[in-house]
């Protein structure tokens, strides 16, 4: 007979990479938000799903059951394969611990293949997840990566992650870049999905002595930063970078890729055009359109984001005006530079790959 398992203990075979979860909602359930690394098998189709609901709110719960059963059975041979090719320990979960996992654990169990089962099923762990980011208690200091648009920040805390430092990109997480050409090539997440994926990456850095992140806005894009993490940002400590305006165009070009985006990015500039001088927006439009993206991202530096940039630097107040700037004119010098201002922070912290970042997620 399979077991219920709790969220505490699933986090535990999680931090031990000693479990597959398994999400049997449906396909559409699944995209929409699940447990980091879970993969799905679905126990109704999305198509299947609205049926039975539509049965169960029209007829009747028996008449719903019976339906789903039929459903079930055509297919069971194969959905049961599926589980016996998973080797090791296996938990499944759907929406609150009900039916579909249920009746999964139930069935494989019959068929000699022992699942737990989450109890409380998604809902259970989203509420685990909403109340630890609450109520967390993060210790490590904070280092701040901020620079003007296109300085390289995402790209150069990357390839600080890749070196072995603490890095948590809240971009990536987001799934959006957070300015209004953000999305452009992304799929951006919602705030489920992003709270999920956050909660994984504070709790694996728990345990450091700081963290690196790049300088965001409450919002980005869909989503938005939980409290404590706006607040250890405010009083982190502020590396600021500095780089050439064609270096910042380059960097842009490669990220954003507009020659396959032209569609989107002329859409999203729409949404700002009437923030920008006529004779400027105008230009920047007819660059857009005729794919002079260079010239476009340009005007976009020098007449709507740099004096953005330089509006909203003012609220971090004195001490960041007086932050003396990193300058680079690649971004392996930046890189490089970043490294060695880290080392003067925090001199007496072993970093780089020699970092060991906790991958507990209990």
């Amino acid at each position: 007979m399979f077991q219920d398992i709790s969220i505490e203990r699933l986090n535990e075979l999680r931090s031990k990479n000693d479990v597959t979860v398994i999400d049997v909602r449906s396909p559409s359930e699944y995209r929409d938000s699940t447990i980091p690394g879970s993969i799905n098998i679905p126990f109704f189709t999305d198509e299947e799903r609205a049926e039975i609901g539509t049965l169960y709110k029209q007829v009747n719960m028996q008449t719903a059951k019976e339906r789903g059963l039929e459903i079930m059975s055509a297919k069971l041979p194969a959905f049961v394969k599926r589980f016996a090719e998973i080797p090791g320990n296996k938990v499944v979960f759907c929406w609150r611990g009900g039916m579909r996992s249920r009746t999964t654990a139930t069935v494989l169990s019959l068929m000699g293949i022992h699942v737990y089962r989450l109890d409380g099923g998604y809902r259970a762990f989203r509420k685990w997840t909403v109340e630890t980011l609450e109520n967390m208690e993060f210790t490590p200091q904070v280092y701040v990566l901020h620079g003007n648009t296109g300085t390289g920040k995402t790209e150069i805390l990357k390839r600080l992650k890749e070196k072995g430092y603490p890095v948590i990109d809240l971009e990536g997480l987001a799934g959006h870049r957070g300015s209004i050409f953000g999305e452009i090539g992304l799929k951006s997440n919602n705030q489920k999905t992003f709270d999920s994926l956050l909660l994984e990456e504070i709790l694996r850095y728990r345990e450091e002595p700081y963290i690196l992140i790049e300088a965001e806005s409450k919002r980005i894009g869909k989503v938005i930063l939980p409290e404590f993490l706006i607040r250890k940002k405010e009083q982190g400590s502020h590396i600021m970078l500095e780089a050439p305006k064609a270096l910042r165009v380059t960097n842009i070009l490669k990220d954003y890729q507009p020659e396959e985006h032209a569609e989107q990015s002329l859409h999203a500039f729409h949404q700002i055009k009437s923030r920008i001088h006529t004779p400027v927006a105008q230009e920047i439009e007819e660059s857009l359109q005729t794919q002079q993206f260079g010239r476009a991202v340009e005007l976009l530096l020098v007449y709507y984001y740099d004096p953005r940039y330089a509006h909203t630097s003012i609220n971090y107040g004195d001490e960041f005006a007086k932050t003396h700037p990193i300058q680079f004119e690649t971004l392996d010098e930046a890189v490089e530079r970043v490294e060695m201002r880290i080392k003067e922070l925090v001199p007496e912290v072993s970093i780089g790959s020699e970092s060991k970042a906790q991958t507990s997620i209990g």
